[in-house]
């Protein structure tokens, strides 16, 4: 098996995927949101269809010109898995700038370099995964088996956030030997004074964002292996996936929480998706429209039980407008050093 060896069809495709991915981002950043501002509700509405209509019509491309229904029902496979396992992604991201204390104004320009770090960390993963897979086929069963394992703990898992960055090794180790300012000095990541480069909280936030959008690829990567190995789906309905993350982040984030149900859903397809490969053993196959159907079921029916249902007990700590006053006491200590040198 040859790593990202496309066919014509699928380098006119990749090619097509490529010019709207970098057109969209270089708009975006280069000539929408050049300055620093809040997103509205709107925008992010007008953004989240926006991504999903070209998700969905690049998966009909797929059906027309790639290889028809079962490889079109592969590729939303692994879009809606990946979109629907997106919200955790999102949760952790609204305690990462709440526990900063960023200013909403420069939410966009953080998740927009985040997505874009995303972009090529993926990729890596998946080729490596692909290169893997070609070579060692039974690595499929041990993904078959850490996603039914992570959807066992997802299922148990009581929803309750003991989120601390502050004990995360990374944000350790940047601490340690980075000069970290206690200013985002106007939204910047870094910046230079008396010729040495001190970095911002922001670059902090980013690193937290990054790195948690790796550990969240090590479920979602698996689970779209799970489902296809053809690495052109698995990278392009990850990518779509996501792109619309940033637009969806600004558009659920104030009542993610309602959703208490929809982490017991995703439990239920990492499983079933985990459990899909070890049927293969036997030579047992589900066709394609049942995989896509049993996933958009279980998806839908937990958001639904959510509404019907709701959380009597859920907490208030989804409102990215407020912002957490406890933080602020925990950064008082660490500005020290950065006087010493007349740097905030």
């Amino acid at each position: 098996m040859e790593i990202f060896s496309f066919n014509d069809q699928e380098q006119w495709l990749f090619l097509v995927f490529g010019i709207v991915v970098i057109g969209f981002l270089v708009i975006d950043l280069g000539i929408l949101h050049k300055n620093p501002g809040k997103i509205s509700n709107k925008s992010a509405l007008y953004q989240s269809i926006f991504w999903v209509a070209i998700s969905v019509a690049f998966g009909v491309g797929i059906y027309y010109y790639d290889g028809g229904a079962d490889k079109a029902l592969e590729y939303f496979s692994a879009y809606f898995t990946e979109k629907a396992l997106s919200v955790d992604n999102i949760f952790v991201i609204i305690l990462i700038l709440k526990y900063f204390n960023v200013k909403e104004e420069h939410y966009h320009r953080i998740l927009f370099w985040g997505i874009l770090g995303a972009i090529v960390f993926r990729a890596i993963f998946i080729f490596l995964g692909a290169m893997l897979i070609s070579q060692f086929h039974w690595i499929l069963y041990i993904f078959g088996a850490f996603l039914i394992y992570s959807g066992v703990k997802m299922f148990k898992d009581d929803g309750e956030s003991d989120f601390d960055p502050e004990d995360n090794p990374v944000i350790k180790f940047v601490r340690r030997f980075f000069r970290i300012t206690s200013s985002d000095h106007g939204g910047k990541f870094t910046f230079t004074k008396y010729n040495k480069l001190y970095f911002t909280p922001l670059f902090l936030v980013l690193v937290l964002i990054e790195t948690t959008d790796l550990i969240f690829a090590v479920d979602s990567i698996p689970a779209a292996f799970a489902i296809t190995q053809d690495e052109f789906i698995v990278y392009t309905s990850n990518i779509f996936a996501v792109m619309g993350l940033r637009a969806m982040f600004f558009l659920l984030a104030g009542v993610l929480g309602k959703f208490h149900y929809l982490q017991k859903g995703l439990s239920f397809v990492l499983v079933f998706i985990g459990a899909k490969m070890f049927l293969e053993i036997i030579d047992l196959k589900l066709p394609s429209y049942a995989s896509f159907g049993i996933i958009i079921l279980a998806i839908t029916i937990s958001i639904i039980a959510s509404l019907i249902w709701p959380n009597k007990t859920e907490k208030v700590v989804l409102d990215i407008s407020t912002q957490e006053e406890g933080a602020n006491a925990e950064k008082k200590d660490k500005k020290a050093d950065l006087h010493k040198e007349g740097v905030e």
